[in-house]
């Protein structure tokens, strides 16, 4: 026989909170009364009991911090509601469904393709925390290039780059802003002792202040433009885009934008074309835009070879 939920007897409006309590907590380290008052339009009052109805049903989870007047994260958290992890991520990225998860019947018969894979929500509400708190992040990182290390890291961002999540920080080991790629991350520790430096700060970092603006258009060798507008909602022709330069690799990447100077990529996937490629020139990943050359690199392969005898 399958154990009662110790969740079953409340309300559903009840496990909504308690779920925000838990959403909160564990991934922006605390929440307070007033959080709940503005997301519900409770009273303080209730509020009040909600925070202690979570703290009987789930002792380890929230301490008060008298100190900053808020519930934050039990040194013995266990999750008491399982989220699905497209479901954190859409409500740290978007702002709402921070409800609780329950299975939901579909309006529409639909079909959305699942990631390939999905961040750890230990690791992801580490890095969420350490974000939300502003403070500095331990972790073990995996690297392609150079293997595992110790690292500390100031995070600032999340990044979704359609086929990995990627925290945007600050890396103290090479001082340098750089993006991480979640799912190398292993023994995150969040630092509340160490606070970011000024230079270690998102206003800091050029690639990520740094606004581009992007205009692409259909494929000229492509057959039927017009359905490639109809498709993108071109306006006469044109699809302007304003893009950080940290993220414009990115999404050119994942949306296969031909980003050669003479639109020179074939294939089907290729349907629009970057109309200026000067336009991403010192965006440090513009090396992930599908057929993108530096003014430099194109020099370098310009120059003509020395005949030798």
């Amino acid at each position: 026989m399958t154990p009662k939920s110790p969740l079953a007897d409340l309300t559903h409006p009840q496990r909504d909170r308690l779920a925000f309590i838990e959403l909160r907590v564990r991934f922006a380290g605390d929440v307070r009364r007033q959080d709940l008052v503005d997301r519900f339009g409770i009273q303080s009052a209730a509020a009040t009991r909600d925070l202690a109805l979570y703290k009987n049903q789930a002792p380890g989870n929230i301490d008060y911090d008298f100190k900053g007047k808020a519930y934050v994260l039990g040194s013995d958290f266990r999750p008491l509601f399982d989220y699905p992890p497209e479901r954190v991520l859409s409500w740290l990225t978007q702002g709402f469904g921070d409800g609780e998860p329950l299975q939901f019947r579909n309006w529409v018969p639909s079909e959305i393709p699942s990631r390939l894979t999905n961040p750890d929500l230990d690791v992801l509400s580490s890095v969420t925390r350490a974000i939300h708190l502003g403070c500095a992040l331990a972790i073990d990182y995996h690297s392609i290039s150079s293997g595992k290390s110790r690292r500390e890291i100031v995070p600032f961002a999340l990044i979704d780059t359609g086929l990995r999540w990627h925290v945007r920080c600050f890396d103290r080991k090479s001082r340098e802003f750089r993006d991480f790629v979640i799912t190398r991350i292993k023994r995150p520790r969040v630092l509340k002792e160490y606070k970011p430096e000024l230079h270690e700060l998102s206003d800091q970092d050029i690639q990520w202040t740094r606004i581009v603006e992007l205009e692409l258009v259909s494929h000229p060798d492509q057959p039927y433009p017009e359905i490639t507008e109809m498709d993108y909602g071109m306006r006469d022709g044109v699809l302007r885009m304003k893009l950080r330069a940290a993220t414009a690799g990115y999404i050119l990447r994942r949306w296969s934008v031909d980003c050669s100077a003479d639109h020179s990529l074939r294939g089907p996937e290729y349907r629009l074309w970057l109309k200026d490629s000067l336009a991403i020139y010192g965006v440090k990943n513009a090396v992930l835009a599908p057929g993108y050359r530096s003014p430099d690199q194109l020099q370098i392969n310009s120059q003509p070879t020395e005949c030798k005898d």
